[in-house]
């Protein structure tokens, strides 16, 4: 198994002293996507579930819309490969578009740049309501449950569940990734998201957003702020975004209808 984390030498500086110390750091790995032996994409990540990774991935770009639809997956997780064999041809022009850099950072929104989202953002049915107390309980069952984050203090965290509990908790240096994994983790275990809810630790960002549509999510709640695109993108797609849950209180951005007291 590869490692997550590892620990480094540093100097820290404190109320006028320096000392030597050890700190604990998040991994970065680069994974490479081939696609019926055609490069793909190449993925900076955290190295960790990183089938759950490529699935998410897939679906989201529109390569992949069920398990069935993956013949075979070879990962080489030393050397940073993944060959998926598909059950069907992809277009030549769905691998001019897609095959580019993922960096880990935060980067463009990839809303509305890529035929992909396009074609795989979904307009949400959900009819799924959450109360007040359901939103803060869930946000504060995430932060319990992130423990990398607070060794680190250098990824962000996500997961989905129901509204009365936490289903699957993923993490990752790329706050796509830990979306995707989730995405890959319901796509592998045949799990249905329309009744889920959202919860991520960073920003309601246009990408955010986004992926949550493509998941099929009706709810996302954030410990932080959204932006005014995905409060617009939120708005269109029929989903409820609630950000700065702190303790007892949050903002409900948009469709405040799905909380219910």
């Amino acid at each position: 198994m590869l490692k997550i984390t590892s620990d480094r030498k540093i100097t820290r500086y404190n109320n006028g002293t320096f000392e030597e110390t050890i700190d604990t750091v998040a991994e970065e790995f680069p994974l490479t996507i081939y696609i019926n032996d055609i490069e793909f994409a190449t993925l900076v990540c955290s190295p960790d579930h990183l089938e759950e990774l490529v699935m998410g991935f897939l679906a989201s770009e529109g390569a992949i819309r069920k398990f069935s639809d993956i013949k075979s997956m070879n990962l080489d997780d030393h050397g940073g490969f993944c060959h998926i064999e598909l059950n069907k041809d992809i277009p030549t022009d769905h691998f001019t578009y897609s095959k580019r850099i993922l960096g880990s950072c935060c980067g463009k929104s990839r809303q509305f740049y890529f035929q992909s989202d396009v074609d795989t953002a979904k307009v949400s049915m959900s009819k799924t309501t959450i109360t007040p107390g359901q939103c803060t309980v869930l946000m504060k069952e995430m932060q319990d449950t992130s423990t990398i984050f607070k060794e680190t203090g250098g990824i962000h965290n996500a997961s989905l569940g129901t509204p009365e509990k936490m289903v699957v908790h993923r993490g990752d240096i790329g706050r796509h990734n830990a979306l995707d994994k989730l995405y890959g983790y319901c796509i592998e275990n045949r799990i249905p998201v329309r009744d889920k809810v959202l919860v991520f630790s960073g920003r309601i960002s246009s990408e955010v957003l986004t992926k949550a549509a493509k998941i099929g999510v009706g709810i996302v709640l954030s410990k932080s702020a959204p932006t005014d695109l995905a409060i617009k993108l939120a708005e269109d797609l029929n989903i409820t975004a609630i950000g700065f849950i702190r303790g007892e209180s949050f903002n409900i951005y948009t469709h405040p209808w799905r909380v219910v007291s």
